[in-house]
């Protein structure tokens, strides 16, 4: 596949399996992250799944005021450049403006768009022209058809690196749906197309200002995802999801992680024999 071959350290695209964007919601800290990133990378290998390391540096958009938004933007991303040369492993990670475009490309290489921020033309362009692949998660309140839009964004800068996320769409005020009728329908732009299975399970805008979540639902997700023609899988997974810093109501633990991925690849081998 074009837009993950363009991808610095990314291994096993020849095994057909589905990719993976994986990691913590954002950096903790140094220890944390290079023990989640490990452990993946360990993973990922013996079932040859081509591995993305997800890791925010920064989490801008959150409920409240006291909610974490990160250790701080030099310190994280010096860690996120640690873990991606002495791992060896593409790292993936949010950016919210466009100086944030141009200071991140230099560590990370995949940009990702926050589907909050799909419909934004200067934060696209600016992501585009760093040259790295562009992930665009698609807003809660657009239509996957809306997504070819964005993605042209990013070509018509002559960047044709993209790569399109499914992440649930707004059903009333505190729950999500997932209309897996707009995987093949996002596919059809001629970008990969991933779900994003955790945070499609998130249960925004409680009262209490703390998102809430669904995480046992995330195996039946991620079949489901691989069934409909995913081409990739975003998961967030930390050691202790009730002590993460950020988004662990939906989170899986990192225990259960080798096992889910070993059902999804069988399935996935399925899929690709029918």
């Amino acid at each position: 596949m074009e837009t993950l071959s363009s991808i610095e350290y990314i291994k096993n695209l020849d095994s057909g399996n589905f990719f993976l964007l994986a990691g913590p919601c954002v950096v903790e800290g140094e220890t944390i992250t290079r023990e989640i990133a490990e452990r993946i990378k360990g993973i990922t290998d013996r079932l040859k799944i081509p591995f993305i390391f997800k890791a925010s540096y920064r989490k801008a958009n959150r409920s409240r005021m006291d909610s974490f938004q990160g250790i701080g933007d030099a310190k994280a991303l010096d860690i996120l450049n640690r873990v991606r040369g002495d791992f060896k492993i593409p790292i993936v990670t949010d950016i919210h403006s466009v100086e944030e475009a141009q200071f991140a490309s230099q560590v990370v290489d995949v940009l990702q768009i926050p589907a909050f921020l799909c419909r934004q033309t200067d934060l696209l362009i600016a992501a585009a022209e760093t040259n790295r692949v562009v992930n665009i998660k698609k807003g809660q309140f657009l239509s996957p058809e809306a997504m070819e839009h964005a993605a042209n964004k990013v070509v018509e800068t002559g960047n044709r690196k993209v790569m399109l996320t499914e992440r649930g769409t707004t059903f009333g005020y505190q729950d999500l749906v997932v209309d897996f009728r707009g995987i093949p329908i996002m596919k059809s732009f001629g970008h990969p197309v991933v779900v994003d299975i955790t945070h499609s399970l998130q249960q925004p805008n409680q009262s209490s200002g703390v998102t809430g979540g669904k995480p046992k639902l995330i195996e039946l997700m991620a079949k489901t995802s691989i069934a409909a023609g995913a081409d990739g899988l975003f998961i967030e997974t930390h050691p202790n999801p009730s002590k993460a810093l950020s988004d662990g109501a939906n989170m899986l633990p990192l225990a259960e992680l080798e096992l889910l991925l070993e059902r999804i690849v069988k399935l996935r081998k399925t899929v690709n024999e029918l």
